[in-house]
């Protein structure tokens, strides 16, 4: 199994005929994705590479495809009303990889969200989703992944790529990797994946890779703590950054002594994340991790301390000491 995405799911790209749209559609299919349509107004009855069709509307490509997610690529100006398209014809996961969506177009998405539960935004600004060997959604490189049993959910698109090559690298591959996005706004957050991941029982262990800003990872380790059966490993970026100073995604910013790397991090800790020092040891951490834990069986009692200073002897009742008036 995987989560939100398998080789089932039939794939719409909004934004098909641009540049990044058509570039990053042709990686898909070549993935392997279950492309089946794409939609660009103006160009309907056309064919991208000669086998996709493309449509004028999402309403259109869904009843003639059956496509049941989309993969935005529009311009900023225009992707918060590629949202709602896509939503409104029903799909059940809409991929946005747009970067720079003004907010108050978002706000206006997520509240518009909350009445059409059965459509999941992932996104905006997020390098998309990705299960190994089965289907690709998004700008994510294809290559540095495989099938495994091991969840990533992170808001760093980088971060995903490094912490995917490094389990891959060492032989751990991956369930399903979830780039969820910078944006102080935007859709699926990290405790809708840790859920889907907890109920997955493909999935063994998570990484999740959190950044400065806001409150997501406070949240996040308090859903490990309270719901959570499986390893967790964390990391959190923009330690170093200086309060009031953006660190490259919109969101990663420190306002009025909150979102601090501190705060996520000892969060973390409390609710028993094994956390990273760096970005480079994420792969290292899990692996030694799950080598740990198969070392021990579930429910065995952790091995006593050693005392350094040897055995401690019994105590024995040693020599009376002769009392004044003894006879000798």
């Amino acid at each position: 199994m995987s989560i939100f995405v398998d080789k089932t799911t039939r794939v719409v790209v909004q934004g098909i005929t641009g540049s990044a749209g058509s570039f990053h559609a042709e990686q898909m299919l070549a993935y392997g994705t279950a492309l089946v349509a794409g939609v660009t107004p103006g160009r309907g009855g056309t064919r991208f590479h000669g086998t996709v069709p493309v449509f004028h509307s999402v309403r259109r490509a869904v009843r003639e495809t059956g496509a049941n997610a989309a993969a935005i690529f529009v311009p900023p100006p225009f992707a918060a009303d590629a949202i709602l398209e896509a939503a409104e014809a029903g799909l059940a996961l809409v991929v946005c990889i747009t970067e720079g969506i003004p907010i108050l177009d978002l706000v206006k998405v997520r509240r518009y969200l909350v009445d059409t539960p059965r459509t999941r935004l992932l996104g905006p600004n997020c390098p998309g989703i990705i299960t190994p060997g089965e289907c690709k959604i998004g700008i994510m490189p294809g290559h540095i992944h495989r099938p495994g049993r091991i969840g990533v959910v992170s808001r760093s698109g980088t971060l995903t790529y490094e912490a995917v090559h490094q389990l891959t690298q060492l032989g751990l591959g991956q369930s399903t990797a979830v780039g969820i996005g910078g944006d102080p706004v935007h859709g699926t957050d990290f405790i809708d994946c840790l859920s889907r991941f907890e109920a997955d029982p493909d999935t063994d262990a998570v990484i999740m890779i959190g950044e400065i800003g806001g409150n997501e990872e406070e949240r996040a380790a308090e859903f490990v703590k309270t719901s959570m059966s499986k390893p967790v490993v964390g990391f959190i970026a923009g330690r170093t950054a200086p309060p009031g100073k953006r660190m490259g995604h919109a969101g990663a910013v420190i306002s009025g002594g909150s979102g601090t790397a501190d705060a996520k991090l000892e969060a973390f800790r409390e609710a028993g994340v094994t956390v990273c020092d760096g970005p480079h040891l994420l792969g290292k951490t899990m692996k030694e991790l799950l080598e740990g834990r198969a070392a021990r069986p579930r429910g065995a009692a952790r091995p006593p301390k050693a005392n350094s200073k040897g055995p401690e002897k019994p105590d024995r009742p040693g020599p009376r000491k002769p009392a004044k008036g003894d006879r000798p």
